[in-house]
This record gives structure tokens, C-alpha cells and sequence, in this order.
């Protein structure tokens, strides 16, 4: 990739060369593209979607419904499999309760994993609850991959859904999730990815991975907050009550009674998010002309080479597996330093990372850890942003030696 080049499309970065931006796990950076269509909407395009037989809303909903195509392309999905949500965490929710709800029943096994964000533990949660239900989870090993030798033994005829993180927004670990997926389906389990982390950074084709529901958020990967997708089976979608309801998401309605759209529509309740979506779609479009296999490669060199540089620093311990199934990740801790006193630190040399759960408490009990620091990559960070990096944490050292 034309490093030089991306870097100029993306004004944040452009603009303050003093910063280094190491926390794209948690938000990405805008494209001047992608602002630009945010502002073209309401400049040019300002009406609602699907409701207005005037030349103003057809131009809108066009531009909406061109938005959706581009994510099936992303995704290697159909436009009908395609809703328009605000994040992951809303995605997850839809399918805990617009299918979990309704479909558990006392006694049924929802599986998960010891390193899922909230967003795919806390719906389940909820929804198992109200219907007694059981969570359990597939373990780690030590070196931060699943277990996958227990999945077998887990797999019984009780586990109705399988809802696994496909990268780990903490270790970074990409999980095998079409042999699981594979294994899952043939128990008779519904299988449920949140691809957050993933979709911003790996090839993804939702068919070849065999799952029935992946969700991603936008502002993960170069869009704007506020819009995010879930790809859902159509057939599994079409068997699905809504998760919301109210305008746009029905077919006829009655004082008593209603019948509903057919998805994805049936799950876009009211007015969605109509800006951020089209700017979502110019998103993913500017991923798939970079390539996402280009992208994927650039993170791991960034990593590769971060880890090596990660070494020269005293008293400082990197998290998760050290293979090819890594994303561009690094949680870690400096001796006894807080994770939150070092990412203060590392802000006034200029370094933005993240410090904390970062909501995954059950994974940081695993590792008998409160909180770690994390740094995470994109396709606009460069190995000149590593060293800078690295020379900070050897300057921190340097100056706390004596709490460390």
C-alpha cells in the first residue's frame, strides 16, 4: 500500500503528525471520503428513505439502498441478509431477543467463549434469564487461543445457539470460526459471530465461514458512529418476529393487530440511520478498492515487527498467542505501572492507546489481570509510529524504574 497516499485521506491523521494513533480497536479514523458523504447527505440529499414518491426521497433511498449493496459485497452476503443497525452491541441484541426469546426454552445451552466482549455475553445473559437457559463457555489455553479439544464434550444436544468473537478485541486472536461453525451447525446449533474486531481487518465472507448471524460496527471500520450491520441467513431472518416495532417495519396494521415487513426490513424499525449508513458504505468501499487482503498484511507486518521492538523493553509482558492467527493487537503491561497511569504516560509522549477491561472482564480474570494497556493497528499506522512507540515505553521505564 501507498502509505503516504492513505495517510492524506484520512484528515485527523494528516493534520497532526505529533500524534500516533494506537487505538483503532476501539474507533477507527474517517477518510475525507467517508466525512464528505456524511455532509453530502445533508447538503444534497436531505429527505427520508422508502416513504416519499418525490425525485428528493427516491435519491435518497437509492443512495440508502446502494449502501446496503456495498456491505453484501464486504460481507459476500445478499442485500436481503443486510440490516442496518447502529453497532454490534444493537446486532447481538437483535438476535437474542428477536430469535433467543423465542426460541429457548428451559434447560437449553447457549455456548460462548472465555474471551467475548460484553456485547456477546450480556444479551445472552438477559434473554437466559427470562427463559432458563444456561451459558457456558469454551475455555483458553494459556497461550490465549480456545480450547478447541473441549468443544466436542460441549456440543451436546442441549447447545441450541454458538456465539463466538471472531478476533478478540483483547489478545488479538483470530478464531477458527468456520471449523467451529461446522461443528455447531452439525449439533443443530445456530451459530452467532461478532465480527467488531474482524470485518475492519480481515477478508470476510460470511457464506464461507457457514454462520447464520455476523454483526459489525461501522466506526470500527473507517465509518462514522452510529451504524453498523447485521448479516443475518435470509432463512433464518424470514422465520424471525421483529426485534422493534413501529413504522417502515410493517406490511398492514390494525388496531389489534399487525403483519410485518420481510427482512431485512422487517428488523429497520423508524427512521434508520440514514447518513451514517450511506457514509458506511463509502467505508467499505474505500476498504475494498485498498483490498482487504492487503490490509490484513499490513497489520500483521505492523505487529510482527512491534513485537520484535516490544522486546527491548524491560519488565514489559505482551498478551496472547504469538502466531499467524493474530490480529493486530497487543495488550500489555509495564511491571507494576497501572495500565491507566501508562497510558497517561504514553498520551504526553503523544501515543494514544487504550487502558482497561476493555469490556472483557471474564477474559482479564482469566488472566488474573484488572485491567492491561492496548495498543491495536490500522492500514494508516506505519513502522516509524512503532518505534516511536516503543522509544516512549523505553523513556517511561527509564523514569519509573524505582515502582516497577
Amino acid at each position: 500500500m501507498d502509505l503516504s497516499r492513505i495517510r492524506e485521506d484520512f484528515p485527523l491523521i494528516a493534520g497532526h503528525p505529533e500524534l500516533v494513533y494506537l487505538d483503532s480497536a476501539a474507533t477507527s479514523q474517517k477518510p475525507r471520503r467517508v466525512l464528505e458523504a456524511l455532509d453530502r447527505y445533508y447538503r444534497e440529499l436531505n429527505a427520508n428513505v422508502h416513504r416519499g414518491a418525490y425525485r428528493l426521497s427516491v435519491a435518497a433511498t437509492e443512495a440508502y439502498e446502494e449502501a446496503r449493496r456495498r456491505l453484501a459485497r464486504f460481507l459476500g452476503a445478499e442485500e436481503r441478509e443486510i440490516v442496518f443497525v447502529r453497532n454490534t452491541t444493537e446486532a447481538l441484541n437483535l438476535v437474542a431477543y428477536a430469535w433467543g426469546l423465542r426460541n429457548l426454552k428451559e434447560g437449553d445451552e447457549i455456548l460462548v467463549t472465555e474471551m467475548e466482549h460484553h456485547a456477546g455475553l450480556v444479551p445472552w445473559h438477559l434473554v437466559a434469564g427470562l427463559k432458563g437457559a444456561r451459558i457456558k463457555a469454551i475455555p483458553l489455553t494459556e497461550e490465549g487461543r480456545l480450547d478447541l479439544s473441549a468443544l466436542d464434550a460441549l456440543l451436546t444436544e442441549r447447545v441450541k445457539v454458538v456465539s463466538l468473537v471472531h478476533m478478540s478485541n483483547v489478545l488479538g486472536t483470530i478464531n477458527p470460526v468456520a471449523e467451529i461453525a461446522k461443528k455447531a451447525k452439525a449439533a443443530g446449533a445456530l451459530v452467532v459471530v461478532d465480527g467488531a474486531q474482524s470485518a475492519p481487518h480481515l477478508p470476510v465472507d460470511v457464506k464461507a465461514l457457514g454462520v447464520d448471524f455476523f454483526a459489525l460496527s461501522g466506526h470500527k471500520m473507517l465509518g462514522p458512529t452510529g451504524a453498523g450491520v447485521l448479516f443475518g441467513r435470509y432463512e433464518v431472518l424470514e422465520g424471525m418476529m421483529p426485534f422493534l416495532g413501529g413504522g417502515e417495519m410493517i406490511r398492514e396494521v390494525h388496531v389489534d393487530r399487525s403483519t410485518y415487513a420481510p427482512p431485512p426490513g422487517r428488523f429497520e424499525a423508524g427512521t434508520p440511520p440514514i447518513a451514517e449508513a450511506i457514509a458506511l458504505g463509502e467505508a467499505a468501499q474505500y476498504l475494498m478498492e485498498v483490498g482487504m487482503e492487503r490490509v490484513y498484511a499490513h497489520d500483521r507486518a505492523l505487529l510482527d515487527y512491534a513485537l520484535k521492538r516490544l522486546a527491548e523493553v524491560p519488565d514489559l509482558r505482551v498478551y496472547g498467542p504469538m502466531g499467524p492467527d493474530r490480529g493486530g493487537v497487543i495488550p500489555f503491561t509495564l511491571g507494576r505501572l497501572h495500565p491507566h497511569d501508562l497510558a497517561t504516560f504514553l498520551d504526553g509522549e503523544g501515543i494514544a492507546v487504550r487502558a482497561g477491561h476493555h469490556c472483557a472482564q471474564p477474559l482479564h480474570r482469566k488472566l488474573g489481570l484488572a485491567a492491561t494497556a492496548r495498543a491495536s493497528f490500522y492500514l494508516y499506522n506505519t513502522f516509524e509510529e512503532v518505534d516511536r512507540f516503543v522509544e516512549a515505553l523505553l523513556r517511561i521505564h527509564t523514569r519509573y524504574r524505582a515502582w516497577l
